[in-house]
């Protein structure tokens, strides 16, 4: 057996557990000003993608968001629902991502099942949303 192939005893000198939420952490005290994030002309340094990502947490938290809690998202792939997947975990809470394609009756559906806490959207979806309250 090579060297390779022998295992160490995970200690902490030798073995950090990395999630999403910890790797953006430690890549913003390594390399703040690295660029993280490039969404069309906007850019966004590590630093600044944690920063965003710590605001949105906070405020969902203050809306009363915690640990367990679903909060659902409904957005294309833009920079606000990449600070999404980085947001709800930092409150122990779960990320629950709808399908932009989605009809009314079947957002409701999602809503109620994955008894969600509270709701992010985008404004363009909003009339496809909205009424998901209703059902």
């Amino acid at each position: 057996m090579s060297i390779f192939e022998q295992t160490l005893d995970r200690l902490a000198a030798n073995h950090v557990p990395l999630s999403p939420v910890s790797f953006l952490t430690r890549a913003a005290r390594i390399y703040p000003d690295r660029v993280a994030v490039i969404h069309g002309e906007r850019q966004f340094t590590y630093a600044r993608f944690l920063e965003r990502s710590r605001r949105l947490a906070s405020a969902l938290a203050r809306s009363g968001v915690g640990k367990g809690d679903t909060v659902a998202i409904m957005a294309p792939n833009t920079v606000q629902m990449l600070e999404a997947h980085y947001a709800v975990p930092m409150l122990g809470a779960v990320l629950c991502c709808i399908n932009i394609r989605l009809d009314t009756l079947t957002i409701a559906f999602i809503l109620r099942h994955a008894e969600v806490k509270a709701v992010l959207t985008d404004t363009e979806f909003a009339s496809v949303m909205a009424p998901a309250f209703m059902t």
